[in-house]
């Protein structure tokens, strides 16, 4: 516990002290009169109760004074939170209404407003390459506008589009030698990833990039989107089929810890953001006392007053 004000708290302990040995004084001396009179006063000691309850009332209203602060631990849901979503060809299909990348894109809006403002919400679009299209922030509608930007372009490789995450978790270049050495990012257990993709990787092995994020602490969770029946895209003339593939999405998920979640169809997307849950830190915050120790004292003094009052016909 700490205090705004300890002089407040020294000067009504001393305070409090004083009424408490003017009490004790009066009350023996009154005693002494009284059986120097040959009188015996019942109840005495329920008068004296109520004395000992308004000293106490004026006690803890000086320690509230001082203006007392605990530090309590609160669970809340914050830290970083980016949205990894696919805008390669294959995105542009409509076995999901209207298409994947549409239906991707209701969904992460929808993902973003249910968000507190404790979490920081950036995102990154991602085909062969990764670009972050919009870095952490705790503004929300920045994140919401550069969904609303995302275009069909290029390729899938979902190693990237977690290499380009964690760039943007963590505010520098994050890249897998070409020896396959994974780098050492430091440690960023209040980060999260949530992948929207059909899971059509044409990159190199993607369970090495997942290393990277699972070392480094941060949970990506993967959502489907398409079907397995899949659906036909034009793609420079070329007619291409395409359809979700899982195991991928599966693997990523299961290396960081995250869980894999299949929206096969518009209504599964738009209610992704249920489905989904971020982690819970705990927190020190301070917590006021002063109210609570004011109310106590009152009715500390009000209890004490009323006893006194009953018993004896005086306040003190």
């Amino acid at each position: 516990m700490t205090l705004s004000s300890p002089l407040l708290l020294a000067v009504g302990l001393l305070v409090t002290a004083a009424l408490a040995w003017a009490a004790v004084v009066s009350a023996r001396r009154r005693t002494a009169a009284l059986a120097a009179a040959g009188v015996m006063v019942p109840g005495g000691r329920r008068v004296y109760l109520g004395v000992g309850l308004t000293i106490a009332g004026v006690g803890i209203l000086g320690i509230a004074t001082a203006g007392p602060t605990a530090m309590v631990p609160v669970p809340r849901t914050e830290g970083t939170v980016i949205l990894a979503i696919d805008v390669s060809n294959s995105m542009g299909a409509d076995d999901v209404a209207p298409t994947r990348l549409a239906a991707a894109q209701r969904a992460a809006r929808a993902f973003v407003a249910a968000q507190p403002d404790s979490v920081d919400i950036g995102v990154v679009a991602f085909e062969r390459g990764a670009l972050t299209t919009a870095r952490p922030d705790a503004d929300h509608s920045i994140a919401l506008k550069a969904i609303d930007r995302l275009k069909i372009a290029g390729g899938t490789s979902l190693e990237t589009a977690i290499t380009g995450s964690l760039s943007a978790i963590i505010g520098k270049q994050v890249a897998i030698g070409r020896d396959g050495t994974a780098p050492d990012i430091g440690y960023w257990p209040s980060a999260t990833v949530v992948m929207f993709s059909d899971g059509q990787n044409r990159g190199p092995d993607v369970e090495r990039a997942a290393t990277v994020a699972q070392q480094a602490g941060v949970h990506i969770h993967t959502v489907g989107v398409g079907t397995t029946a899949g659906a036909t895209v034009q793609v420079d003339g070329f007619h291409l089929q395409t359809s979700l593939e899982e195991d991928a999405l599966t693997v990523i998920a299961e290396t960081t810890g995250g869980a894999y979640h299949p929206a096969s169809d518009a209504a599964r997307l738009n209610g992704i953001a249920d489905t989904i849950d971020l982690r819970l830190t705990v927190s020190d915050e301070p917590l006021p006392l002063a109210g609570g120790l004011i109310w106590l004292a009152l009715a500390l003094l009000t209890g004490g007053a009323a006893l006194t009052v009953l018993r004896s016909g005086r306040v003190i």
